[in-house]
Order: C-alpha cells, then sequence, then structure tokens
C-alpha cells in the first residue's frame, strides 16, 4: 500500500481535529487553549502548501479536494461559534498539575460556558470538556471572577455563582483529570 503524500496527512490530520473539537477535545499550549477549528485551519493551511509541492495526479485529487473543502466548510463553522468566545485558565492548579479551563460564550441575553480539564506534558496537552452552565442576560461569571475552584483528593469542585439579576444553572460542577 502506498504512503499517502504529504497533503493528504495534513488534510487527515487537520479533519481529526476538528472532529476531536465536537467531541469536546482542547488543545492546550502553555496556558492557553487551542479550540479545534484553529488547529484544524492550521493544519489544512499546511496541507494547501504542501500540495503545491506534490506532483499532480488526477485519480487522487477529487477525494483530497472534498475532504479539504469538508475540513474547511467545518473549520469555518466551528470557528463561527467560538466568535463570541473566552478562554480562561482557571487557578489554583490541581494536585499533579491537573488545570482547569472555562470557555464563556455570551450573545445578546445568552449565556454559557464549560469547563474542561487536563494536563498539558511539557508546553503542550490536551483537555476534555467536562460540565456546562447556562447564565442569564449574556453574564460571564468566569470574567467576572464570580466562581470558586477547590481541589481535593477525588478531583475538584467549580462552583459558578451568579448575581442577583443573572442566576447561572447549574452551580456546582465537578473537574477531574482522572
Amino acid at each position: 500500500m502506498p504512503r499517502p503524500a504529504p497533503a493528504t496527512a495534513w488534510v487527515l490530520l487537520a479533519a481529526a481535529a476538528l472532529v476531536a473539537h465536537w467531541c469536546g477535545l482542547m488543545l492546550l499550549v502553555g496556558s492557553r487553549m487551542v479550540p479545534g477549528w484553529a488547529s484544524g485551519a492550521a493544519l489544512l493551511g499546511a496541507a494547501l502548501v504542501a500540495r503545491r509541492a506534490e506532483p499532480t495526479s488526477t485519480g487522487r485529487d477529487r477525494w483530497r479536494w472534498a475532504l479539504g473543502s469538508l475540513t474547511a466548510v467545518g473549520c469555518l463553522l466551528s470557528g463561527g461559534t467560538d466568535v463570541f468566545a473566552t478562554y480562561h485558565l482557571l487557578d489554583p492548579a490541581g494536585p499533579g498539575g491537573c488545570r482547569a479551563f472555562a470557555r464563556e460564550t455570551a450573545i445578546l441575553f445568552a449565556g454559557g460556558g464549560e469547563v474542561y480539564t487536563g494536563y498539558a506534558v511539557g508546553p503542550v496537552g490536551v483537555a476534555w470538556e467536562g460540565s456546562s452552565w447556562t447564565a442569564d442576560d449574556g453574564y460571564r461569571p468566569i470574567a467576572a471572577g464570580t466562581y470558586r475552584l477547590t481541589w481535593g483528593l477525588g478531583g475538584g469542585s467549580l462552583v459558578v455563582e451568579g448575581t442577583g439579576g443573572n442566576p447561572v444553572w447549574p452551580a456546582l460542577h465537578g473537574v477531574d483529570c482522572g
């Protein structure tokens, strides 16, 4: 079986990055979260550059074009949902280097967020989505600092609080890297 050409491999990696994003996985680089659509777009861009270096072959071009197009559309759709999102590294760190991150969104009178937990091995790691919350009137509790993160032996808990006029539900979220 012939080895896949560099552009084919990059397009497959870009598609895999998008699927990981849709499954609730995020890439961690240092103290920042990189959304799946962004890593997918970067890999797709690299695929396009690598494609220019390849000799042309008509047999594989159709499926590469189809996979690349689907990945590009996925990047655009996922990126469109991320326009109003902010990402936050939550303190303190958990046992063994476990970290909690939050993604918050707010559009008009609706807000919400998700908590992610994961490990970074050196400068890069992976985080996975835990639970989510809804906030009234576009309130962003993490950005406002109205949360408490505590860690114990069996994991941690994140309490996301609203204000009198901007409730957040549910308030309690388990966080665990195990």
